[in-house]
């Protein structure tokens, strides 16, 4: 058995697709960050992305991001870890009902994303963080449980079933 490192490049507050506002807790989007990120990762071989729901949340009524937005950037990434020999595999985007910014019209954006996610067979896996983090009586919010209190954010319960979710197989691709 290999042993493996994990490099987590994960940023609160970024986005996919566009870069935050100067000044703002985030920084560039996943999109800009990649060949820093995962392509000058020495021995990189597996890039796991949960990204897009900021993007959504962020989105404006007169600027709206869409699943086919989010489509989009994820493309673009498995086509660029996939040119560099890296498996691609992502996570589909939790519920976010309560959260801030929050409206029916945005979570539809998540579902759509997530359908395409689950659907698509363009990432080389799917781990559904949504299955398992939602609440079974109202899906579009995060189970009590595992709820940090915001309704976007999982506490340290949510994060450690979202860990035991990546199923360790996933690392024995070649």
């Amino acid at each position: 058995n290999a042993r493996l490192g994990v490099v987590n490049r994960g940023i609160a507050g970024n986005n996919l697709l566009s870069n935050l506002q100067p000044g703002s807790l985030g920084g560039r989007s996943a999109l800009e960050r990649f060949d820093r990120d995962v392509a000058a990762a020495a021995g990189a071989r597996f890039l796991l992305v949960l990204s897009g729901t900021n993007d959504i949340l962020n989105s404006t009524s007169s600027s709206p991001v869409s699943a086919d937005d989010l489509i989009g950037g994820y493309r673009t990434l498995i086509a660029r870890a996939h040119a560099l020999g890296i498996v691609a595999f992502a996570g589909t985007l939790p519920p976010f009902e309560g959260a801030s910014y929050y409206t029916p019209q945005k979570d539809l954006v998540r579902q759509a994303a997530n359908n395409w996610l689950r659907s698509s067979g363009e990432f080389d896996a799917v781990v559904d963080f949504d299955r398992i983090l939602r609440d079974p009586g109202n899906p579009r919010r995060l189970y009590p449980s595992y709820d940090s209190g915001d309704h976007l954010h999982p506490n340290n319960a949510g994060y450690q079933v979202m860990g035991n979710a990546v199923p360790l197989a996933l690392f024995n691709t070649p």
